[in-house]
């Protein structure tokens, strides 16, 4: 086949794909009589990578395929086609979702442990139902506690391909900023990273590193790019959060 009509071809199908595909996927599109390989297929998503550096938009490949989406530059103006205000999320919801992000598998008693503090109801269904955390199992003690992790919904949102690409502790800045109570080690001197052991407020940070934004004053849902006619996802953003969660009670999603 022409590598310019492949090109075609692959663009269109990501442009009016509703999720991100994978090569595997692409390929699916051509019959046996259209010799099309998954290196023609890498070739021309390369091709086409390229072709986007000076436009408005971006193609990437997070955990679930690739994608079309807004470049984080002209995001602010993309956004104003959308009414809806975008969510706003509690830092309980964060700490929550950083911890199960970094320590999964986790149970709830176990957030709750290190948070010193009950964990919300509403915040475990908030996150369930963002598709961002799911039951992965169930710790054999008894009570058979649910045991959540993350999902690629959590990886495709935060333009991740895999869990390894959450920032470390040493990459956050400013650790000395975010409480001056805490007693925070510093990376040894072979530039190992410290374990993430601890304190929520270190990893909801970790979070808020990702270039995700969902900031307004109402909860409803993130605009779903469905309202795009080409399809064409709002993605990144920067995350942000409420700072007004309580010292001792949850504050809702």
């Amino acid at each position: 086949m022409e590598f310019e009509l492949l090109k075609r071809i692959i663009e269109a199908a990501l442009l009016a794909a509703g999720n991100p595909l994978t090569p595997t996927q692409i390929l699916a599109l051509f019959g046996e009589n259209e010799a099309t390989s998954h290196d023609d297929i890498a070739r021309a998503i390369q091709s086409l990578q390229a072709d986007c550096e000076q436009r408005g938009i971006e193609l990437i490949e997070v955990a679930s395929g690739f994608r079309y989406q807004v470049r984080q530059d002209v995001h602010g103006w993309v956004a104003r086609l959308w009414t809806e205000r975008p969510s706003r999320y509690s830092r309980a919801l964060l700490e929550t979702l950083a911890l199960i992000a970094y320590r999964q598998p986790i149970t709830r008693a176990e957030i709750e442990q290190i948070r010193g503090v009950a964990v919300s109801t509403h915040i475990i269904k908030t996150l369930e139902e963002r598709e961002w955390i799911r039951v992965v199992g169930h710790r054999d003690v008894p009570g058979k506690p649910a045991l959540f992790g993350t999902t690629r919904g959590f990886l495709d949102y935060f333009n991740l391909k895999s869990l390894d690409e959450l920032p470390s502790l040493s990459e956050i800045r400013d650790f000395e900023d975010l409480d001056p109570q805490l007693s925070l080690p510093s990376p040894s001197s072979d530039g190992e990273t410290p374990q993430i052991e601890g304190d929520p407020e270190i990893l909801a940070q970790a979070i808020d590193e990702l270039d995700v934004d969902v900031s307004g004053e109402s909860d409803a849902p993130v605009p779903d790019p469905a309202h795009d006619p080409a399809a064409i996802r709002s993605h990144p953003q920067t995350l942000s959060s409420s700072v007004t969660d309580a010292d001792t009670t949850e504050q809702d999603a």
